[in-house]
């Protein structure tokens, strides 16, 4: 087993506000800790979303009046609106809670930057802001998206609807616009799920770009097969998980140390609205954290290769972090 150190998880879902009955801030924190993660990032995708610096106030209000004072950090939204990007861009740089923007290329509760000319305004507009921090990038084209695929009968139709193809060439877009408007942030893709989408990290670093990029247990450990088992819409998720084969080359890029990050993207939701209409996406994965941490030194990651993933990597990208 692996020995416990002190973890972050920069990716994760807590749901509060008008989402409160999925989940709440003190919720997950308390899993967190019960798995040896002692900071967790939050997304923004909120009801509502956290824009600017007044909703990171009250989200952190919230996270206050929960009794969460320490290992709470949050992202902020970054959108093709020209106010709420400076707003974000202040709230960075103002808040030392606030790790960083998210940008969602995919349909996300209208957050979506989901075209290649804006995603090319907000690199251009974060560079004019002389922008240096982190820029978090859920990366699935949504143009090569086919949502009239998805059939909740068939669950694994879902890889179908959101096919690998779409993850890897909204990688290859952001690294295209990152050298194109010179970004002097850090690029971090989120949750890739493709071995192309980390072969095309790997080759930006390479070329000297600040780019990073994580993995979830589920996109590890779980395959679109186990979507074709009793109870398998349960596993839906964005991007979706990918065939047995992809999965294993996946495996073994972290084994290799290709990933930067392991991160859960935990997602929690009611269980009416897993396996009923609206199939919601997203599983509560931060419950497979250690088991994943074990699973993957079974399959010859080293132990300092896991610190790595799970501390060291996510503190020399997000300097801010005291936890």
């Amino acid at each position: 087993m692996v020995e416990m150190w002190r973890r972050i998880d920069p990716h994760v879902h807590c749901r509060d506000w008008n989402e409160a009955y999925k989940a709440t801030i003190k919720e997950v924190m308390d899993l967190s800790r019960s798995q040896g993660v002692a900071a967790v990032f939050d997304m923004p995708n909120t009801d509502p979303p956290i824009l600017g610096p007044s909703e990171v106030e009250a989200r952190l209000g919230t996270a206050k009046a929960e009794g969460v004072d320490e290992g709470y950090y949050l992202y902020v939204a970054a959108t093709a609106n020209e106010a709420q990007l400076e707003r974000a861009v202040e709230a960075v740089r103002g808040n030392r809670r606030v790790v960083g923007l998210k940008m969602y290329t995919a349909p996300m509760k209208g957050l979506e930057v989901d075209t290649l000319e804006k995603q090319a305004w907000v690199y251009k507009t974060l560079s004019e802001l002389r922008y240096d921090k982190v820029l978090a990038v859920h990366c699935e084209k949504a143009q090569l998206l086919r949502p009239e695929l998805w059939d909740p009968s068939r669950p694994w139709s879902w890889g179908e609807a959101r096919p690998p193809e779409a993850e890897i060439e909204s990688v290859r877009d952001q690294i295209m616009l990152v050298e194109r408007y010179d970004f002097a942030g850090t690029l971090y893709i989120v949750h890739t799920s493709t071995p192309g989408a980390v072969g095309l990290v790997e080759e930006a670093r390479e070329r000297g770009f600040r780019v990073v990029c994580g993995v979830t247990p589920h996109h590890l450990m779980l395959s679109l097969e186990d979507m074709a088992r009793a109870g398998g819409v349960a596993l839906k998720v964005n991007p979706p998980l990918r065939d047995k084969r992809m999965v294993e080359r996946l495996v073994d890029l972290v084994v290799r140390g290709s990933v930067n990050f392991l991160e859960t993207d935990h997602a929690p939701h009611a269980a009416w609205e897993k396996y009923g209409p609206p199939y919601m996406s997203g599983v509560r994965s931060l419950e497979l954290y250690q088991r994943c941490l074990d699973w993957l030194l079974s399959r010859g990651a080293s132990e300092r290769l896991l610190r790595e993933m799970t501390y060291n990597n996510v503190k020399r990208v997000f300097p801010v972090v005291e936890e």
